[in-house]
């Protein structure tokens, strides 16, 4: 079967059309250099992946060298990256892929030995609640104005570099998110408190990238947002506020809106009585204003079909993609009985898994990866 309506084009407002609904997510691979400079394997990494989906988004990049998270990370917070994103950019878009760069601060969730002796930053001086987290240094406001050009000059820098578009993480306990956290932000300033001042971080963001945008090139160019629905931690962020910040991204100059879970049909992890999924209660907010991309446990075509079904626009495969980088190829061709669901230790070379990736998915994140043969010792 190829009339799948996964497989369908797709054309944005500001007129980038993507030849198909099929995007392969942000994922970590902890393969870039000490510094943050892109490597050799990342680029036959991404060559490797590249061509079969309409979008690759890339793994997080920092935009201040505050803001990096973890070893491995790459960087877009220099001028001096740019040669080496510039061949990132061309590896990840072959045959006409659309390439994503993921642009991040990681806050309160890094670490000073990670910071080289710095001390984290983030809303306020409140600790993530995780083992051996350290509380962060409260930014000053002018602090905050100056990591909001900063992702302005990332922008900059990816468009120089070659990629279509950028996402702005504001998922996954990172800064942006912990702005918009109760949890994370106890500020009594223009920054925190309300919540249209715990929102003012993330939109001051958009509207500096999108005039980082038109000031810097005449052609279209995608602005996206990924967003984590809710928290856990009390006080935390719950759906009720998540979808009126929705309501408010929605008018925002972004391109699309992409929605951070484990699950592409999860529910919500607070009100366990509710069982619509959180992204139809987001898809039904939005109304048609922008598109959206599900995530989460997307395997097979019949499950890409399924989110198709449920009127979100993109569907993004993850840890699928890993094990069979030809995945749309095989579907488009009529070769589904061809898709490699399963994997061998022995393959991750052939599929551009690094030793560091390989270690984050396997003793980090302890992801299912399908394996058939024993984990090597």
């Amino acid at each position: 079967m190829t009339n799948y309506q996964f497989l369908q084009p797709y054309t944005f407002k500001n007129g980038i059309t993507v030849k198909n609904r099929v995007v392969i997510p942000p994922m970590t691979e902890t393969s870039a250099f000490e510094e943050g400079s892109v490597t050799t394997d990342e680029l036959r990494y991404f060559s490797l992946h590249s061509g079969g989906v309409g979008m690759f988004i890339s793994p997080v990049a920092n935009v201040a060298a505050s803001g990096k998270g973890f070893e491995g990370e790459l960087s877009v917070a220099e001028d001096r990256f740019l040669p080496g994103l510039a061949k990132m950019a061309s590896a990840m878009k072959l045959n006409g892929t659309k390439a994503i760069l993921q642009i991040f601060h990681a806050g309160r969730m890094t670490n000073s030995k990670i910071l080289r002796g710095e001390q984290p930053v983030s809303a306020s001086a409140v600790a993530a609640l995780r083992p051996g987290a350290e509380t962060p240094r409260a930014l000053t406001e002018t602090e905050i104005e100056v990591l909001i050009k900063d992702f302005g000059q990332a922008t900059r820098r990816a468009i120089q570099a070659g990629f279509d578009g950028v996402e702005l993480h504001g998922a996954n306990t990172y800064l942006i998110q912990q702005f918009f956290s109760p949890h994370s932000n106890r500020r009594t300033d223009q920054w925190g408190g309300s919540l249209t001042n715990r929102e003012r971080f993330a939109l001051a963001i958009i509207k500096r990238v999108h005039e980082v945008v038109a000031a810097t090139t005449d052609k279209p160019f995608i602005i996206g947002y990924r967003i984590s629905p809710e928290e856990i931690e009390t006080p935390g962020i719950r759906l009720a506020d998540t979808l009126k910040f929705i309501d408010t991204l929605a008018e925002q100059p972004l391109d699309y809106l992409h929605i951070s879970q484990g699950h592409a049909f999860q529910t919500s992890l607070n009100d366990h009585a509710d069982t619509e999924p959180v992204i139809t209660k987001i898809r039904k907010q939005v109304a048609g204003r922008l598109p959206l991309i599900a995530v989460g446990s997307v395997e097979t075509p019949a499950d890409a079909e399924k989110v198709m079904a449920a009127g979100i626009d993109f569907v993004a495969i993850g840890r699928e993609m890993l094990r069979e980088p030809h995945w749309v190829q095989k579907v488009a061709s009529g070769d589904e009985q061809a898709i490699r669901y399963t994997m061998s230790v022995a393959d991750l070379d052939e599929l551009g898994i690094t030793p560091a990736l390989w270690h984050f998915l396997t003793d980090h994140m302890h992801a299912d990866m399908h394996v058939t043969t024993p984990h090597p010792s």
